[in-house]
């Protein structure tokens, strides 16, 4: 995968708050340290929204604005569409005219827009910081050696690899080279019954990349699996830190990657808001650990979090776990409707790196863009877009 960037310096400067990093302080209840300072500050310039609002109109019909789910209120106001990374990345296949692709969220999404998109389209991040924790959690590399791995066991060929949405290109071109698919959150189950039925279904094996939240919730909770049936494969460890008859035995392998979010929800989060909200909802991503999932009572991805709580009757009760972005909007958008959404844990957090695209990265952004600079472009290599776009073709066609 190749980045180009001509980007220059902004002339505005971010704000510790604003550009939030992973690892900064340790958190004993997250898998990963976040540090979660609060709430995060206005944009300091009052004249950002006028600036983006005309360098937009002056781009037209030549930009076509995505905006994920969980960026900023002040990001969403300027998109043309919003929704999840794989809706987003289908929204701008389905624009050929828009000669550049402007992807409010994060890299991997921007490369998925990039091998869907035509070559004569120019996909753009605000701000290449804007990375994803998970999705940096399997390199290439990693995964080679894994699928050695697998190989001196005497499984490879017993093995399909079925990878998350949120994942890089370069490990969506593994799965499409090794004849597997790519999954999101409303499909998984699909995604892991057509790779189990891929071989003889006594002996067929996956391995689930890179979350291993969303697919031991997928094996245990939709598909009747045991949590016997899953094994986790750490990269850091020799052999995965699995013995061959672990391997043998398994039916899912999991990779040892998580959202840096979702997995700070605990058991603790969900039975403390139960006794603070008499009646609540508990309503909560597939990418939480497996005993939230198992203590909530809806389980579902953020746009079926969206259409639940489009659906729920005025004065219900709602505990979201997923990130604080869209549990704000949404208890924003229902609270004339007299429903109650609250964010599921206690502790304030935002996704660090979906927030890396602010107001004036945007506006840097667009203005760039209407002064014909292309900054930030995202470029999938050929071969690792080819071998990706097998793997999202074969999502595509999944009964």
């Amino acid at each position: 995968m190749r980045v180009v960037t001509t980007a220059q310096p902004l002339d505005v400067q971010p704000t510790p708050l604003a550009l939030l990093l992973l690892g900064r302080e340790a958190d004993p209840r997250s898998e990963r340290g976040v540090e979660c300072p609060g709430d995060l500050p206005a944009p300091s310039d009052p004249d950002l929204v006028e600036r983006a609002r005309a360098a937009k109109a002056k781009l037209g019909d030549k930009v076509f604005v995505l905006g994920h789910h969980y960026q900023r209120d002040e990001v969403i106001e300027f998109a043309d569409v919003t929704g999840d990374s794989f809706k987003l990345a289908r929204d701008a296949a389905a624009r050929p005219d828009a000669e550049y692709i402007v992807f409010c969220g994060v890299h991997f999404m921007a490369e998925s827009a990039d091998i869907l998109t035509g070559d004569d389209q120019q996909v753009v991040l605000p701000d290449l910081a804007a990375g994803c924790s998970m999705a940096d959690m399997a390199s290439a590399e990693q995964v080679a050696e894994c699928w050695d791995v697998l190989t001196e066991a005497g499984i490879a060929e017993q093995v399909v690899p079925v990878s998350y949405m949120n994942s890089s290109a370069d490990i969506k071109a593994f799965t499409g080279e090794h004849g597997g698919t790519i999954c999101t959150s409303s499909n998984a189950k699909r995604a892991l019954d057509w790779a189990f039925a891929q071989g003889d279904p006594a002996t067929s094996k996956v391995l689930f990349l890179p979350d291993q939240h969303l697919g031991r919730n997928t094996a245990v909770r939709d598909m009747g699996m045991s949590l016997a049936d899953c094994v986790v494969y750490n990269p850091h460890k020799p052999n995965g830190g699995l013995t061959t008859e672990q391997l043998r035995n398994a039916r899912m392998i999991l990779w040892r990657g998580h959202c840096s979010v979702h997995g700070r929800f605990s058991l603790e989060s969900v039975e403390d808001v139960r006794a603070r909200i008499p009646g609540v909802n508990v309503l909560v991503h597939p990418e939480c650990k497996h005993e939230v999932v198992a203590a909530a009572d809806y389980v579902g991805s953020t746009e079926y979090i969206i259409k639940a709580l489009e659906a729920a009757p005025a004065g219900s009760k709602w505990a979201i776990g997923t990130e604080l972005n869209l549990v704000r909007r949404l208890a924003n958008r229902f609270a004339d409707q007299d429903k109650e959404i609250v964010f599921l844990d206690k502790t304030v957090c935002f996704c660090s790196t979906m927030n890396r695209i602010d107001l004036p990265h945007l506006v840097w952004t667009l203005e760039s863009l209407a002064a014909g600079k292309t900054v930030n472009r995202i470029e999938v290599d050929p071969r690792t877009a080819a071998l990706a776009k097998l793997a999202l073709e074969r999502m595509l066609a999944l009964p």
